[in-house]
């Protein structure tokens, strides 16, 4: 009988976790609930909080290792859709039952404000990711991920505005040389 069958399925687990998104999600939607949750008692914000910190620091690492494992698929596609939509529904959905489960659930409000700041996150995260950072197992370190973060939020932040404008430009300069 070999008693060690379920290591392997246990390595490959923790070998796709992602210990910088772990810290960081951790400590955001934690700060993300309370500010969410500013009118609520102490003792409602503070029960919130703390399950989401335990739910999030010991999931989060897991679920941006499954990100980044979905950058590997072949569809970039299905890649960009796996990181940006299904692993974060999942994600919402569990984060929820663990909340309802411990009763320490939060108001509607609350919910929806870190539903909306997961969204943004995931299209933030895969942005980040697709341009190396925020990774684990390439040899960067958090401090230099953190000296990407201003250009990395730039670039997000700019990037609707690029891809309205790209297809404008593109369109402006077929009919120049049209017309030339």
């Amino acid at each position: 009988m070999n008693t060690t069958r379920g290591f392997p399925r246990l390595t490959q687990a923790l070998a796709c976790w992602n210990w910088k998104c772990a810290l960081l999600s951790a400590a955001v939607r934690s700060a993300v609930y309370l500010a969410a949750m500013a009118h609520g008692g102490p003792h409602s914000r503070s029960a919130v909080a703390a399950v989401e910190m335990g739910y999030v620091a010991l999931t989060a690492g897991l679920w941006a290792g499954m990100q980044q494992k979905a950058l590997g698929l072949r569809s970039r596609w299905l890649g960009n859709v796996v990181v940006a939509v299904v692993v974060p529904s999942l994600s919402q959905l569990m984060d929820w039952l663990v909340h309802r489960a411990a009763g320490a659930t939060a108001p509607p409000r609350a919910t929806v404000v870190v539903c909306v700041f997961t969204a943004l996150s995931a299209l933030f995260h895969l942005h980040a990711m697709r341009r190396g950072a925020f990774l684990t197992g390439h040899g960067c370190s958090l401090a230099d991920d953190f000296r990407q973060v201003p250009r990395l939020l730039a670039g997000f932040v700019l990037r609707p505005a690029a891809m309205v404008s790209a297809p404008a430009f593109r369109l402006a300069r077929t009919v120049e040389s049209r017309v030339a």
